[in-house]
């Protein structure tokens, strides 16, 4: 436990980021193992009076457990566990200061089909009194995938909340037949935690997907998502009531075919809505009166960047703020109380400029507060107003704590069409920077981007002696329409000649070694990385793909199995990219060596997709290999297996790049 005066802290933060080297250099296999393992905190949440702490952490494996401290952080006590086979733990609310609701997240056989579910209970703060939350009913037609989650935490005192719960049709009781229920769909209750018993406040409105309070205990909105049968259509529709009233309104329709309003938050005290909707091609910030006129007002807009979402504060979900990534991001506050504590505290950690509200206790004299760098992983503290004390809970990432990382620099590109492209490049410290081995390593998504920040994959491989590009390739969100074009598949052209295009430019500048320049990438990336050498076959000299789409139809088959499968049929479209863009098709392309990694559990891109693809590799007479990893999802969440993929990936990329060790 640190505690620092506020005073103090302003002259002493600077030693907070543990920048230097602790001790020896650790050993290759050590190095790996501090990387690979998982942050120490999953979710993090303050009691309603601010006397505790309850933190979701990853355990052996791929377990996970909830732990609750005293403010301090002293008398630490795991309360809940999972084994992640197949429950994970996600995250825990306080319902009162002494009980927590959490949820758990798994994979199931429904039908022979690989499905997530989840599942809630309340569990008070010592371990004791478990209770399901889930909505218990007899003779149910169908099975409760999603159970619940809260929507509404209330006052925090009393244990009581209102939660979206799955309304489950019962069939015919042989014992009371006139007494099965008929309703079906997401409702909302309220629900006292401590017995698990809870009364209808909204009865299940057909094909809801989610409600929206106004953090005085009403539901405000309720988005209801458009189905064929049970496929989802792509196409959602928004109603809100006017306050006192029950009947429902028309809010904004958006779908493949609509640009509406996009509501995401709800402000009880000044009776309006947040929303999100284009303006000039790029999200912005609307709020929305929700007294029947619907009459909108622009909040903020960025002239270059999307606006990602509000920042909210408090049991009762109050906008403080809006939030945005230029090349790091931006946080414009709306309560000028926070904008000024924000830039005391960037202030007073002038070495962690990431600073973000995390949590609040119920009067917010109380804050959980995270800062960090991209050179740091960052700290959790809790801040006490009344005191202005500053006191630290715990490192994001205890392993790498006094470990010297690598700084991360903004950089711009030009494309072959003379478009310039945003990136991010990492440089081993401790070099000229100059004729480095290097890794290119374009994002998942691929409607993602990265952020200037701590990246554990980057710094790993920084570590370890190459240079680092993460390009924001034409197909990422977050810089409005024009750049995501049709999306990183239709358009995969574009965005994997981007990608392509950051390695040219790394050795035209000299920063990369053209002899030594590889491509790793995740899930789309992991796609991007193999098209990459569909694309340019003598641009990379080693491949590391780690849960990739290899092809375009089979990511189309493998979603008929779900509700979204009209919705993937649309995003990946249809033409003569199916088969142009799929690396599955082109593996006598390949000339550089190919190590793939991918869990079997996975239902974001099946593992078969690998398997095809290593397959074809080797049936060409290339260099491939894939390593399966048992019983893990799309994440691979478990730390001893991502130290040893980092192992092996390095040892790959030293072998095919002849590297020598240093």
């Amino acid at each position: 436990m640190n505690r620092i005066g506020w005073r103090v802290l302003l002259l002493t933060g600077a030693v907070l980021s543990g920048s230097a080297m602790a001790g020896d250099k650790p050993t290759e296999l050590e190095f790996a193992k501090r990387f690979g393992a998982r942050g120490s905190i999953i979710d993090i949440s303050v009691a309603p009076d601010g006397e505790h702490v309850a933190y979701v952490k990853p355990s052996a494996g791929t377990g996970t457990v909830v732990v609750v401290t005293k403010a301090d952080g002293s008398e630490m006590k795991v309360i809940a566990r999972a084994d992640g086979r197949p429950m994970h733990l996600t995250d825990c609310g306080w319902t009162s200061p002494v009980r927590l609701s959490c949820r758990q997240y798994g994979l199931a056989k429904l039908d022979d089909v690989l499905a997530p579910f989840t599942r809630i209970f309340a569990i008070n703060s010592d371990g004791s009194n478990v209770v399901p939350l889930g909505r218990t009913q007899n003779n149910a037609t169908r099975v409760s995938q999603f159970d619940g989650r809260v929507v509404d935490w209330l006052d925090g005192t009393d244990g009581a909340v209102m939660m979206l719960r799955d309304y489950v049709p019962e069939g015919a009781n042989p014992l009371s037949p006139g007494e099965q229920g008929q309703v079906d769909g997401l409702g909302v209750d309220r629900v006292d935690t401590t017995t698990g018993r809870g009364r209808t406040v909204e009865r299940p409105v057909r094909d809801a997907s989610n409600y929206l309070s106004d953090g005085q205990g009403n539901i405000r909105i309720v988005e209801v998502d458009g189905k064929s049968g049970s496929v989802l259509t792509g196409a959602t529709s928004y109603r809100y009531r006017r306050k006192g009233e029950r009947g429902w309104n028309q809010f904004s329709r958006i779908g493949p075919d609509a640009v509406g309003l996009r509501p995401i938050a709800v402000d009880g005290t000044t009776d309006v809505a947040y929303a999100l909707q284009s303006h000039d091609g790029r999200d912005a910030l609307y709020r929305v009166k929700l007294d029947g006129s619907i009459q909108s007002d622009l909040v903020y807009a960025n002239p270059t960047v999307d606006i990602s979402g509000v920042v909210t504060l408090g049991r009762r979900g109050r906008v403080i703020g809006a939030s945005y990534v230029t090349d790091r991001r931006q946080i414009e506050y709306f309560d000028p109380e926070y904008d000024k504590l924000a830039r005391s505290l960037a202030k007073a950690l002038p070495n962690l400029p990431l600073i973000y509200f995390q949590g609040a206790s119920a009067d917010e004299k109380r804050l959980l507060v995270f800062a960090g760098s991209d050179v740091d992983p960052g700290h959790y503290y809790i801040f006490d107003r009344a005191t202005r004390h500053l006191d630290e809970l715990q490192p994001a990432r205890p392993a790498l704590v006094g470990m010297a990382m690598s700084p991360v620099k903004s950089v711009t590109y030009p494309a072959a069409d003379g478009t310039t492209v945003p990136a991010y490049l990492t440089l081993p410290s401790g070099t000229s920077g100059k004729h480095l081995p290097t890794i290119v390593m374009p994002h998942g998504g691929p409607a993602s981007r990265d952020e200037w920040g701590f990246d554990w994959l980057a710094q790993y491989f920084a570590g370890r002696g190459y240079a680092v590009l993460q390009p924001q390739f034409r197909g990422s969100a977050g810089y409005g329409d024009a750049w995501y074009i049709e999306n990183g598949f239709k358009s995969w052209k574009t965005a994997v000649g981007d990608i392509n295009d950051g390695a040219r430019w790394l050795a035209k500048e000299e920063v990369a070694d053209p002899n030594r320049t590889a491509i790793l990438g995740w899930s789309y990336g992991g796609y991007a990385a193999l098209q990459a050498n569909v694309a340019d076959s003598a641009l990379f000299k080693a491949v590391v793909a780690i849960a990739p789409v290899t092809s375009l139809p089979m990511l189309k088959r493998e979603a008929q199995k779900y509700t979204n499968s009209r919705l993937v049929n649309r995003f990946v479209g249809d033409g003569p990219h199916l088969v142009e863009g799929s690396p599955l098709q082109y593996p006598n392309k390949f000339r550089a060596p190919v190590l793939i990694f991918h869990g079997d559990q996975d239902i974001n891109v099946d593992v078969s997709q690998s398997e095809a693809m290593d397959k074809a590799l080797r049936g060409a007479g290339k260099q491939s290999r894939l390593v399966a990893l048992k019983g893990l999802d799309h994440q691979i969440d478990d730390s001893a297996v991502r130290a040893d993929m980092l192992a092996q990936a390095d040892q790959f990329f030293r072998a095919s790049l002849d590297i020598r060790d240093q």
